[in-house]
């Protein structure tokens, strides 16, 4: 039975609403030295060819020897994923030929996966959480690369990922729009660099999609699927669920079909063209590779694993809303990657906890993303932000005034607590001082008194005044207490 659909994800159409269905299949490349059945290196940019075993050449006679960290890597990104932890799994030879597969087969698992059914719990907004199920884990090797752009006349493969173990991590047709599916591979990919499993580095090819999209009326069945092959790209993710969907609502509202094919998303033409029909497991042979023995562990090798692992991102944020008392939604941006919970715990331990996560993610992330860091390039560590904080509540400092300490901070470093003292950044506490100010303003400007004591928001009017007169240092809870008193407010 059909869940009734979202009405707010429907898309309209000439003749009437059609909803998108998405399921997923990414490849995280495992983070590991050496590939799945080789010793040969697996790290990134090295010159073409030069990562290469025999085994990885496919020359005759090599026999692939399973690497015990690959298995390890996909046990604990099953915990991760909640899900089904498999003892008992196969490999089998997947058959097809492509210049750059030395083989003419890849060694992936098909009936009896490494790991089983789980889940994904997805914060789409600040107010929408959904769950997509993971149908299966299994792991395979990846193949090489056709080099096209070297030559006018020849094409060459270069081989240095030829056997890099992948985790193919296959989603239930759970997403309903191009927003879920980017949340979808953003908390997915959360998961894996928590975990350690995968870097997640989508520029470099260690995380890319194949997103399968269909479209449907609501309440109907599922709609024939095309598969859009290797986005590379969350934001290209996005894009080409809404360019696919729309494409095949076209077509049927026409009067055509959709044929079951796989397609390739152009991000710089924001279309998807047709790249072949889409195969059928029977058309790649599939049979057990008979150089592998069947993959077996028992459950104190998974419970050794499961002890071993960090805190991962929803027990993190359910932490921090906790310990913290922060909203759903900070928590959630404060635990998108690790190194951004640590520093952020590092600013609230011992302090106003909510101030440190909205100086933490307004200020710090705000300019962070303006500048194009991450949170391990900070110029401001989380003991100068933390001090910051503290000038704040002890009264030292106003929110303005902090804002510029911060500035001075990111720019030119330093300890916040002496520059406030060197540059005379204190704000002003003195009543007498601040009520100097208050009567000088009040008795310049007659009219707008009248007008104040008539429309009380005006108030804010005189507050600015004092604030400019006393150079952003008077505090702001004095200022108004003054005020509204001279005022009669």
């Amino acid at each position: 039975m059909n869940a009734p659909a979202n009405a707010s994800k429907l898309i309209k159409g000439a003749t009437g609403d059609w909803e998108i269905v998405v399921g997923m299949e990414i490849h995280a490349q495992v983070s590991s030295h050496s590939k799945l059945f080789s010793g040969a290196s697996t790290e990134f940019g090295g010159d073409p060819n030069s990562h290469v075993s025999l085994v990885d050449a496919a020359m005759p006679g090599m026999l692939p020897v399973i690497n015990e960290e690959c298995v390890k890597q996909a046990v604990r990104t099953g915990i991760g994923l909640k899900a089904q932890i498999n003892h008992r799994s196969t490999f089998d030879r997947k058959n097809y030929f492509y210049p750059d597969l030395p083989q003419g087969y890849q060694i992936s698992q098909y009936k009896s996966p490494i790991v089983g059914e789980g889940e994904v719990i997805v914060d789409v907004t600040a107010s929408e959480q959904i769950v997509v199920g993971i149908e299966r884990l299994h792991l395979e090797q990846d193949a090489g690369k056709s080099l096209h752009d070297q030559s006018p006349t020849d094409s060459f493969v270069d081989l240095n990922r030829s056997g890099v173990a992948l985790m193919e991590i296959v989603s239930k047709p759970d997403i309903r729009s191009a927003e879920e599916a980017r949340a979808y591979v953003t908390k997915l990919r959360t998961i894996l660099r928590y975990l350690g499993t995968c870097d997640g580095n989508m520029e470099q090819g260690s995380l890319r999609a194949d997103v399968n999209v269909s479209v449907r009326r609501p309440g109907e069945g599922l709609g024939t699927r095309c598969e859009i092959k290797n986005v590379n790209s969350i934001r290209f993710i996005g894009q080409a669920v809404d360019v696919e969907a729309r494409r095949q609502i076209g077509i049927l509202e026409d009067g055509g079909k959709i044929d079951q094919e796989t397609r390739l998303f152009d991000p710089a033409r924001g279309e998807t063209r047709s790249m072949r029909s889409k195969e059928e497991a029977h058309d790649y042979r599939y049979f057990p590779d008979p150089d592998l023995l069947p993959l077996e562990f028992d459950q104190a090798f998974v419970d050794e694993l499961a002890r071993g692992l960090p805190e991962l991102p929803d027990d993190k944020k359910a932490r921090f809303m906790r310990d913290y008392g922060i909203a759903s939604y900070d928590a959630g941006v404060l635990v998108m990657e690790r190194a951004s919970a640590d520093f952020y715990e590092a600013v609230a331990k011992g302090r106003d906890a909510k101030a440190a996560a909205n100086w933490v993610i307004n200020e710090l992330f705000g300019r962070l993303n303006k500048e194009g860091l991450d949170i391990t390039s900070s110029p401001v560590s989380a003991a100068q932000l933390g001090a910051i904080v503290d000038l704040i509540s002890e009264g030292v400092i106003s929110g303005k005034i902090a804002k510029d300490l911060f500035e001075i901070v990111w720019t030119e470093g330093g300890d916040p607590r002496a520059l406030v003292e060197a540059r005379g950044m204190k704000q002003v506490t003195d009543t007498g001082a601040i009520e100097a100010a208050v009567d000088a303003i009040i008795a310049a400007n007659p009219d707008k008194v009248a007008q104040a004591q008539a429309k009380p928001t005006m108030l804010g009017w005189f507050v600015g005044q004092v604030m400019k007169e006393t150079g952003g240092k008077a505090n702001p809870q004095s200022v108004n207490e003054l005020l509204k008193r001279k005022l009669g407010i």
